[in-house]
């Protein structure tokens, strides 16, 4: 259960690369907090809570719910099936896979 005194930002599908494939070397659990590329060159931490399993394994995908530090900085950047880059520094190690945008102050219109 997250520590957020607000409702998360977003739904999405995330998806970790394999490790053979430059992603992680271990599982992740809720509270996981990689970077996002929410705009063009804008990399923002974000708080992952899985809803349908435990731990993610490197290779494997599960639902999430997200919340980006400060989404007031970057409005109207969020839509269903926009393909955003997990990131620990620079390097990928996943995709999220908007599928519900619950904060209106992050959807495009």
């Amino acid at each position: 259960m997250s520590h957020f005194h607000r409702p998360p930002d977003v739904e999405a599908l995330v998806e970790f690369l394999p490790t053979s494939e430059g992603g992680k070397e271990r599982s992740v659990r809720s509270g996981y907090r990689p970077n996002h590329l929410v705009a063009q060159n804008l990399l923002t931490s974000g708080h992952h809570e899985y809803l349908d399993k435990e731990s993610v394994a490197p290779g494997e995908s599960a639902k999430a719910q997200i919340w980006f530090l400060s989404p007031e900085q970057y409005p109207g950047c969020m839509w269903e099936g926009r393909v955003v880059r997990v990131q620990e520094g620079s390097r990928l190690v996943g995709h999220a896979t908007i599928t519900k945008v619950l904060n209106a102050l992050l959807e495009k219109i």
